[in-house]
């Protein structure tokens, strides 16, 4: 996998938006953040379009996504907001061209469909990181905030669970590449070109306002699909208002796990802050990640080259 070359001040990024229309206001409240912090700013013209649920059409949106890959100037794609509408964009996006430029690309959850073709048919390293639209929000977090440095430095870093593991002890590290995203999206793919390959990876995985039988199925087809026989282990991010709302009789996610992954022997983690949460830290996907069984915690190696 290659990475990017880390930014340094005074460069410049552009904000597209590949999936649903973002919130202009908060867009450009992030945009003056940037520039605040010594960078230049350009938007794509999609940003400001709107075709229903979609941040105006997909012909528009891959000529964004071709322009800031083929600009010599931009050196990072940060995208605006999720929602949905990536998936559409997968066969008319130039692989070679992402392959031959590579650069920082940042987003998540409906930016999942993106990441894992870019990893796999591009071999680039990207970030499943805060979008546009939330770090422009007036109750964004310092933190998720302070996941940008990542793009201006090489870091290391560590998170630890923030809840005891529920899932069957393990003493030993794994470290292997990160794969994964929104299971919705994830799940998506299956069947497709551009399904997600979690062989010998690590497979990262995590959700919004999904009801358990909804995660109950995606995580039944993944393991049909032999996703998880595939992978080394499995990483559970935030699954935020993911309860049972229209159902009273219902399974807890632990229990879906417990039904599906944990008799395949897979060392699990849970607990960490990377998805639909506040705070959202951004990680790099592609680089060696080592779940650590005894500690329960997960470390990534830097996603930039300088």
């Amino acid at each position: 996998m290659r990475k990017p070359n880390g930014l340094n001040l005074g460069d410049t990024v552009m904000i597209i938006a590949p999936s649903s229309p973002p919130n202009i206001d908060n867009v450009m409240k992030m945009k003056s953040k940037i520039e605040k912090a010594g960078l230049h700013v350009l938007i794509g013209k999609g940003v400001k379009e709107k075709r229903g649920y979609l941040a105006g059409s997909d012909e528009n949106k891959v000529s964004d996504l071709h322009v800031a890959f083929s600009n010599a100037e931009v050196k990072a794609v940060l995208c605006a907001t999720g929602g949905y509408g990536s998936g559409r964009l997968l066969q008319d996006i130039d692989f070679g061209l992402i392959k031959n430029n590579p650069k920082i690309f940042w987003g998540y959850s409906d930016i999942t469909a993106l990441h894992i073709a870019f990893q796999q048919k591009a071999n680039l390293v990207t970030f499943h990181g805060p979008m546009i639209q939330e770090c422009g929000a007036d109750h964004v977090l310092a933190e998720t905030i302070a996941s940008f440095k990542q793009l201006l430095e090489p870091l290391c870093f560590t998170f630890t669970a923030s809840e005891k593991n529920t899932y069957p002890a393990f003493s030993h590290s794994v470290t292997a590449q990160m794969t994964g995203g929104n299971l919705t999206v994830l799940t998506s793919t299956i069947g497709t070109p551009y399904e997600v390959d979690t062989k010998g990876k690590i497979l990262f995985i995590e959700d919004i306002q999904e009801e358990p039988y909804r995660i109950d199925r995606m995580i039944n087809q993944l393991r049909l699909a032999k996703k998880f026989d595939d992978c080394v282990g499995v990483i559970f991010g935030d699954f935020n208002d993911c309860g049972p709302q229209k159902r009273q009789a219902s399974l807890t996610i632990p229990e879906i796990v417990y039904d599906h992954i944990v008799p395949l022997g897979l060392p699990i983690l849970s607990g960490f802050p990377i998805g639909h949460c506040s705070p959202n830290y951004g990680v790099p996907f592609g680089v060696p990640v080592t779940m650590n069984g005894a500690d329960q915690t997960l470390s990534f190696e830097p996603g930039i080259q300088k």
